[in-house]
């Protein structure tokens, strides 16, 4: 029990989750040209409105993106997660730190911290 409680921590220290602000994504899109924004929220929650130049790749499909052997050539992008409040895209980042994705931030309180 002991052991799979230091594995459970040892997981969760891996993952470092860069949440930033609106202002900070904004500072972030104007001195990178090598970012992608990825909205995880719905397609219809997307559809109602999103950043622009995002890709809306819902968090229920995220695991099956990433097994896509085509969308490997995003290893090299700075990549900015966001959804709605933030719970989804906390989830996200787990998700493709797990499939090997490394430079990635979470927008902090989603799109309602706007």
């Amino acid at each position: 029990m002991i052991i799979l409680n230091i594995k459970n921590i040892m997981k969760r220290c891996r993952i470092s989750v860069n949440d930033i602000s609106i202002d900070e994504l904004i500072e972030i899109i104007k001195a990178n040209t090598n970012i992608v924004l990825f909205d995880v929220r719905s397609p219809q929650e997307f559809k109602e409105g999103h950043l622009n130049g995002a890709i809306n790749i819902p968090i229920y499909e995220l695991e099956k993106w990433c097994n896509n052997e085509s969308n490997k050539n995003y290893n090299d992008k700075t990549i900015i997660v966001y959804c709605q409040s933030g719970i989804r895209s906390k989830k996200a980042i787990k998700i493709l730190n797990k499939n090997g994705f490394t430079e990635l931030y979470h927008l902090k309180d989603g799109l309602d911290g706007i």
